[in-house]
């Protein structure tokens, strides 16, 4: 469901409720779009505020608390348009914000607010000279939350061939990319089985291996299981990790996740090299601290 509204040149927000971590929306405006992350629908307390196009349409920036200076800023030239709707997300996971552009999964602005409060609404206003036009994605009230969603079974589930970017009923849901959605899939790779993440608009599951990202359009992916995320220090692999595939020298390898870059990316976890490989960018990055699928 979307949303129309339209802001005065008013410095003032109206306040909407946030769910999932994640807030879509388009803006019509020649310059100064601004938004607030609150714990409440009010503009006392602590806050965080993002404007996209300030300064004449010249720049963005992610405020905290109205304290100059901006705790980050970046040069955005001609990112609004009077004219025409632009598309954004707004994204806040693991104390990290985001800031990106539809369609895009890299964000242009990103700051570590170290210990961020509870967001439950997002405000938006527009100033300095400017009205705008918003149109606001609302999801259903039943709608999962990205990334989080229950688990569709109660055991080890089943894993169900697909190709060319489909999603087969009852897909276990394991991170998300910009607004996208993604899977627990995985795919043969080089004499390996190897878990990653399904990415339905590319079409593909891609796969760490060999320092690269790898994409497949045919794979498997995991469907009406019944498991849990636990995070892992140390590289100790709990008892109940869930075999996804294996190496061709016949080491189990298990499904794991980890924030990157605004996203939470599902990759690999190699036992022998004590950590979980991601597919992003190109690349297979490693991280140390990431989370485990668990069968319950």
């Amino acid at each position: 469901m979307t949303i129309e509204v339209t802001t005065p040149d008013k410095l003032e927000y109206q306040f909407y409720p946030a769910s999932g971590g994640v807030f879509v929306f388009k803006v019509r405006s020649p310059k100064d779009a601004h938004l607030a992350l609150s714990s409440t629908n009010q503009e006392s307390g602590p806050i965080y505020e993002i404007f996209i196009g300030g300064w004449e349409n010249t720049k963005s920036v992610i405020r905290k608390d109205r304290q100059k200076p901006d705790v980050v800023e970046v040069p955005t030239p001609g990112i609004l348009d009077a004219g025409e709707f632009r598309g954004f997300w707004v994204r806040w996971y693991d104390n990290v914000i985001t800031v990106g552009r539809e369609g895009e999964a890299a964000a242009f602005l990103s700051y570590d607010a170290g210990d961020l409060f509870p967001v439950n609404f997002v405000g938006i206003c527009t100033g300095w000279g400017a009205s705008g036009s918003w149109l606001l994605d609302e999801p259903a009230a039943s709608a999962p939350v990205m990334g989080f969603s229950a688990p569709t079974g109660s055991g080890p589930g089943c894993w169900v061939a697909a190709a060319n970017g489909e999603v087969p009923p009852n897909a276990l849901q394991g991170g998300f990319d910009s607004n996208e959605q993604l899977y627990i899939a995985r795919a043969r790779h080089e004499g390996d089985l190897i878990p990653g993440k399904l990415h339905p608009t590319h079409g593909v599951t891609y796969v760490a291996w060999g320092g690269g990202e790898h994409g497949h359009s045919e794979y498997e992916v995991l469907c009406a299981a019944g498991g849990q995320w636990i995070p892992v220090e140390g590289g100790v692999i709990p008892p109940n990790a869930f075999p996804a595939g294996e190496t061709a020298e016949g080491e189990p390898l298990f499904i794991g996740r980890a924030t990157h870059d605004g996203t939470i990316t599902v990759g690999k976890v190699q036992p022998s090299h004590n950590c979980c490989y991601i597919p992003y960018g190109g690349e297979e990055l490693a991280y140390n601290e990431f989370e485990i699928y668990v069968s319950n």
